[in-house]
């Protein structure tokens, strides 16, 4: 199930009308709320314990859903009154129900910017679209939430009864995601990961910046500059991630799978979701377990990363790559 919302994200992504930018949308609402919650409520007001930083955490990470919701249509060109509209509209909601009422909607609206002038489309507007809104998520939430609990479930029941399996499976599959506008965030909020999957989530994503600074370095996919990008923030160098698949996921996906499986021995834990970020996410797991435990798994982790860099860069050193220079020329005569 996991792989198929996974596959149904990334064909929506790539296929439907307006796909990519309003997935980019929605990992960029989760940069604006749960990325700052991360550091400010977990990073920051929890392990040093500052009450004030982690307040306005928790109140920035409770706006997902209106984040969502208003840069979706802010995406398909709409009007920023008319996408706040929309957003606020969908609060009540869950994030994955409210991204596909918003984008569902974003249609409607922006016919109707085309088709009523004159001042009168924001009465249009305000009496069609959040009533609209509200049908449209209030239709497919159940639906919804319940494949998304099917797969949380399952993980939970993976965990007590063969919690390798599961470890190896999520530290493949959640790294990777975060090389996608999906963005690991995102899927670890939408099935409500909690726990040692959390966990695994939130340090597989820093192995997989520590595999990618080895690796971008060892291929010399670009500059210096390159190469610390991808480690603070692998989406910043999707463009060369895309145009090197191969040899990027599939040495990411064995670290990460050998990854998960040492966070699984570690039986580390996170109490709150949507922790897939590398550093924030690693600051969170210090904050919350034994120091001395977390910092053995991580340095087996580094080491860990590390080997396989080394590997995928002895298994494809001949293989065809390209590089930064390339993608910006070729973007430069495209514009031409």
């Amino acid at each position: 199930m996991l792989f198929l919302v996974i596959a149904a994200m990334s064909l929506f992504t790539f296929k439907a009308p307006h796909g990519k930018q309003s997935v980019s949308a929605l990992s960029g609402a989760a940069c604006a709320t749960f990325l700052p919650q991360a550091f400010l409520s977990y990073a920051i007001g929890e392990v040093f314990h500052v009450q004030f930083t982690a307040q306005i955490g928790n109140v920035m990470g409770s706006m997902g859903v209106l984040a969502a919701g208003s840069l979706v249509p802010l995406a398909f060109g709409i009007s920023p009154v008319f996408s706040m509209i929309i957003g606020i509209s969908l609060m009540k909601f869950k994030l994955l129900p409210a991204f596909i009422a918003a984008y569902l909607l974003s249609f409607v609206v922006k016919e109707i910017e085309k088709r009523v002038t004159g001042g009168l489309d924001l009465i249009v507007v305000i009496l069609v679209a959040p009533m609209l809104a509200n049908a449209i998520a209030l239709l497919i939430q159940p639906g919804v939430l319940a494949i998304l609990h099917v797969i949380g479930g399952s993980i939970v029941t993976a965990e007590k009864t063969n919690p390798w399996v599961m470890g190896a499976i999520l530290g493949g599959i959640i790294p990777l995601v975060g090389m996608t506008p999906l963005s690991s965030m995102v899927l670890t909020s939408l099935i409500n990961l909690l726990g040692v999957p959390m966990a695994i989530g939130a340090l597989g994503c820093f192995g997989n910046s520590i595999f990618n600074f080895s690796f971008f370095r060892l291929m010399k996919f670009g500059d210096k500059a390159t190469t610390i990008a991808v480690t603070i923030e692998p989406l910043t160098q999707l463009d060369i991630i895309s145009a090197n698949p191969v040899p990027i996921f599939v040495t990411n996906l064995f670290a990460g799978a050998i990854n998960g499986i040492i966070v699984t021995a570690f039986s580390l834990v996170v109490r709150v979701t949507g922790m897939a970020t590398p550093w924030a996410g690693l600051i969170v797991v210090f904050g919350m377990n034994p120091w001395l435990k977390t910092l053995e798994a991580v340095i087996l982790i580094i080491i860990n990363s590390t080997i396989w860099a080394y590997i995928g860069r002895a298994i494809f050193k001949n293989y065809k790559i390209h590089t930064v220079a390339e993608i910006r020329e070729g973007d430069t005569v495209t514009e031409k």
